[in-house]
């Protein structure tokens, strides 16, 4: 037969759950041509798979690597892991549409995400067709913080009618760009502003072009449960998609809430409402260090609380409302030993630190140090929080949670090397696998890769990726199951998986092999059509 690839003999998980079986899989024009045992070699290029699952591409359905991808395109932290596919835009923060005059606001609000990002007045249509080539698939969200920023700026009150309007509009145009849906961070400003009118309003936009809700919840912290009850609630009344994403039970206080949510999310779905939540298997969260402050801080925009952080009354302030509710969106953690600097673009210096090593050094108070820290980089702090229980990461992991890294494309080289980044970034994917899988036995691998694959494919209403079937795109991932394994820490994450002879294909094209890039970049941008299938 004429294929173009056939990859011999490896036990093919297809992504569906299923038990694996040792078959040969030929690819011909980017896509699946037949799997089989055996299947003729003819001409093709082989690649020996004995000993070795073949399974779909990981489809990371949760990242931020629209901050990374136009400078690191071949995205080597994630298709080391075997991601083929990933969607960003998350959280609110989407770097489009940014309306004339708006640039330097949206630029300055994501300074702590994207510290080097180029940032351009473009439409989500131009975005789209201007993104880069790169290894990876990518599909696009648009994300509410930056229609408020666009419309609104950090404004902490309801849309007028022709604020909504205009939102609206924005939303519509990057829908009709081919979109997958909307993204919410509702835990923090401006997004944490909007009330259940003004969601709605979108949602129902979303369920007029057949396209998803994706929400970082209102609280995942104290009132996780109230603002699962919220998301769920946006299912129900607009007959929308909605997944809930980086799912956490953040805080003493809110340890071993996670079968409860589970639960809550099951009925949901029983009830007939479609709705999905993914998770990352690490006890520490990443986020801005000005989002763990009252979300008072952040009101009207960088400057304004850079000069508000700089007063004892501002301090005192924040000093006794983290004292009785324990961080924001985050809760009460055990110290400050928790919070650790990840990137600070202007005192690169200090990454590693926690802050309760910098206020023993600096002789100051915790709090003190966190607002003179903001203060010195600018507000563009990153940091890693410590605040989830490994039984609840249990609970979700053996649960048909989906997973997502929440983290970017980078690699141990150039610019997106700065900085020491939470280990996701380099290690999800395989730590599902090597951890959870070979050396904890908390679940079969087949339902596992399910997790990664055909279930996150279904839930994405992707046409033709997820699983190891024929006419599908031929995203591969083909690994060593005892030999596919985290080496990503907290103190040194820049560290690729083990593995030697993983090999990943994206759109049939090898862009590693035997653990090396080959330097490719196959990847597109997905669109979601009318009927809400992605492609």
């Amino acid at each position: 037969m004429n294929w173009d690839i056939l990859i011999r003999g490896g036990l093919v998980i297809d992504g569906s759950g299923r038990p694996g079986e040792i078959a040969d899989v030929a690819l011909r024009g980017g896509r699946i041509a037949a799997v089989g045992q055996p299947l003729p070699a003819g001409s093709a290029r082989t690649i020996d798979a004995e000993g070795l699952a073949v399974a779909p591409g990981f489809i990371d359905i949760k990242t931020h690597s629209d901050f990374t991808l136009p400078i690191n395109p071949k995205a080597e932290s994630k298709v080391r892991q075997g991601v083929t596919t990933e969607i960003v835009g998350h959280c609110g923060f989407s770097v489009a549409p940014i309306l004339p005059g708006k640039r330097q606001l949206v630029q300055d609000y994501l300074s702590a995400s994207a510290p080097w990002l180029p940032f351009r007045e473009t439409t989500f249509r131009e975005y789209l067709n201007g993104f880069p080539q790169t290894s990876v698939n990518a599909g696009m969200l648009v994300g509410h913080h930056t229609l408020r920023l666009n419309v609104m700026g950090m404004e902490a009150r309801p849309p007028s009618l022709a604020e909504l309007e205009q939102m609206t509009a924005l939303l519509e145009e990057g829908l009709a760009a081919g979109a997958l849906g909307l993204s919410s961070g509702l835990f923090t400003p401006p997004s944490s502003y909007a009330d259940r009118a003004e969601m709605v309003a979108l949602g129902n936009v979303l369920k007029r072009r057949n396209a998803a809700y994706f929400t970082h919840l209102r609280d995942e912290s104290n009132n996780v449960i109230a603002a699962v009850e919220e998301a769920i609630d946006i299912a129900r009344t607009c007959g929308v998609h909605v997944e809930i994403v980086h799912l956490k039970c953040s805080g003493l206080d809110n340890w071993g809430k996670a079968a409860q949510i589970l639960a809550m999310i099951d009925a949901a779905r029983q009830e007939g409402l479609a709705v999905d939540c993914d998770a990352y298997p690490y006890a520490a969260g990443s986020n801005p260090l000005k989002n763990l402050l009252p979300q008072w801080v952040q009101s009207d925009g960088l400057e304004a609380m850079l000069v508000r952080l700089a007063t004892d009354e501002t301090r005192a302030r924040i000093r006794t409302e983290i004292e009785r509710e324990g961080l924001n969106n985050w809760g009460r953690i055990p110290s400050w030993d928790c919070v650790q600097i990840s990137i600070s673009p202007h005192l690169p210096q200090h990454a590693g630190e926690t802050i309760a090593r910098l206020a023993a050094g600096r002789g100051q108070d915790p709090v003190d140090v966190v607002c003179d820290y903001l203060i010195e980089d600018k507000g563009a702090t990153r940091v890693l929080i410590t605040s989830i229980a490994e039984e609840d990461i249990r609970e979700i992991v053996r649960s048909p949670a989906l997973v997502g890294s929440d983290g970017n494309c980078v690699a141990d080289y150039g610019v997106t090397s700065q900085g020491m980044p939470h280990p996701r970034f380099y290690g999800t994917f395989p730590r599902i696998i090597g951890h959870y899988v070979h050396e904890q036995h908390l679940l079969p691998l087949e339902p596992a890769v399910h997790k990664m694959t055909g279930a996150t494919a279904a839930a994405l209403r992707l046409r033709d990726r997820g699983l190891i079937r024929e006419g599908y795109r031929a995203d591969l991932a083909i690994f060593d199951p005892a030999d596919f394994k985290d080496r990503a820490t907290y103190a040194d994450p820049h560290q690729y998986p083990t593995g030697t002879r993983t090999t990943v294909l994206v759109n049939g094209v090898v862009v590693v092999e035997n653990a090396h890039h080959t330097g490719a970049s196959p990847g597109v941008v997905l669109r979601r059509a009318a009927d809400g299938t992605v492609g």
